[in-house]
């Protein structure tokens, strides 16, 4: 098996050619966002009140990078638990969001919401922090700054690799 290379953000015609077990090595901007900047946005959302970055089209890595180190643009920066995400993750998909990336399953509104919304989730190896970093060439912090750690930044990755957890249709690795 191979890695097939995609840039983002993906196409509908690329999400929907993909299915559970591809490998992709992932290249362009992703946001990252972790249970409080998800909170925040949902409750943004619900008040209807601005967002503070355009979610259509969206790829959302659930990720919190530690401190810089070793001349590298962020530090280790491995996937968290997406299913701390999945109260959230039908809202920011029907707002716009394609795409998410974490570790672990979802649950079945999340699976029926990247139905739904023709989306996809991408899962990202556990314990493979370190290598993750070395595949960021930039980050910038974009929202809720107070955050810290859990701040959204944009990141750009090159040759970010991901398999296929959950396709358009629903099939899964799980």
């Amino acid at each position: 098996m191979s890695y097939k290379v995609v840039r983002l953000p993906l196409t509908k015609e690329e999400i929907s050619n993909l299915k559970p077990f591809d490998m992709l090595l992932l290249e362009g901007k992703l946001i990252v966002a972790r249970d409080q900047a998800h909170k925040l946005l949902a409750i943004l959302i619900e008040k209807n009140e601005p967002l503070p970055l355009e979610l259509a089209d969206q790829v959302i890595y659930y990720m919190g990078p530690a401190k810089k180190g070793n001349n590298l643009p962020i530090g280790s920066c491995g996937p968290t638990t997406a299913g701390r995400m999945d109260r959230f993750t039908p809202t920011l998909m029907d707002r716009g969001v394609k795409v998410t990336i974490g570790k672990g399953p979802r649950n079945q509104a999340v699976v029926e919401s990247i139905i739904a919304n023709k989306g996809l989730y991408l899962v990202a190896y556990g314990g493979c922090g370190a290598l993750y970093a070395t595949k960021v060439i930039s980050q910038k912090v974009i929202a809720f700054e107070e955050l810290g750690p859990e701040a959204i930044l944009e990141i750009e990755v090159k040759d970010f690799p991901v398999i296929v957890g959950i396709d358009s249709q629903g099939n899964s690795i799980y």
